[in-house]
């Protein structure tokens, strides 16, 4: 793979993008910071939401045209259902919107959207389009767009863990024979690599419950910046960090 060497052009205000090295083949991300981002502009907490998911528009649109292959970003945590009701319905009508404007938001791209995590909790209209938008990016070729949603990495073991013993009593499966290639073919990750890299904004270190399986080699960034302001330039300038890293998978 490429590193992705980026070069702002402060006068132009982009980036020009030089491949010349190793590149991070998935990318998590934990965008914390929209209430506290709006809470300091004296906004309702829901503006903040709005902001954030602008940014992730952009976010997606950029990692795209970068050539990531896997990006996953945690939108709903099984945790987050003891938020106000009313910051649960604009975190949800935000993506029921994205999802029923796939097209139109995806424009221009070759992503294609997948989402992971528990989907019985969600509403109907939710459950409703995302396997419309599944189906109707499963041909794309470019970024690998994973929404968690509804998700909690201890959750997702334990759903593994239901199907395999599901398995066993049903002589689909032997216990004995369990490895750990094995039990990640009951994960909702099957089918994708590892996280290379994860992200956190706003200024919290801790990994919440996320992709705790898959992470456990993953790189980790915790970045000040809120999620509403971070940016092309924040997501370049973490890839190039990343390059730098020595990643020994418990060697020397």
């Amino acid at each position: 793979m490429s590193l992705l060497d980026v070069i702002f052009n402060l006068k132009a205000g982009k980036y020009t993008e030089d491949i010349s090295g190793k590149m991070p083949a998935h990318i998590g991300i934990i965008p914390d910071g929209n209430g506290r981002w709006a809470s300091r502009r004296g906004l309702p907490r829901s503006m903040g939401h709005r902001a954030g998911s602008n940014t992730l528009k952009r976010i997606v649109t950029y990692c795209d045209r970068i050539g990531l292959k896997y990006l996953t970003v945690y939108v709903f945590s099984t945790e987050n259902w003891d938020r106000p009701q009313e910051e649960i319905n604009t975190l949800m009508k935000l993506l029921e919107g994205y999802l029923q404007n796939a097209e139109k938001e995806l424009a221009g791209t070759n992503v294609r959207i997948r989402i992971i995590g528990d989907l019985e909790g969600l509403s109907p209209e939710l459950r409703k389009q995302i396997p419309r938008v599944e189906e109707l990016t499963k041909n794309n070729s470019g970024l690998n767009l994973f929404f968690a949603l509804n998700y909690g990495g201890r959750s997702e073991i334990l759903h593994a863990v239901r199907e395999i013993a599901d398995d066993a009593a049903a002589s689909k499966i032997n216990p004995k024979d369990i490895t750990k290639e094995i039990f990640e073919k009951y994960l909702y990750t099957k089918d994708v690599p590892d996280p290379d890299l994860i992200i956190r904004t706003s200024g919290e270190m801790r990994t919440s419950n996320f992709l705790i399986w898959q992470s456990v080699y993953s790189e980790y960034l915790f970045l000040n910046t809120r999620w509403p302001d971070f940016t092309e330039r924040d997501m370049a300038e973490a890839i190039r960090g990343y390059a730098k890293r020595n990643r020994r998978y418990g060697g020397i």
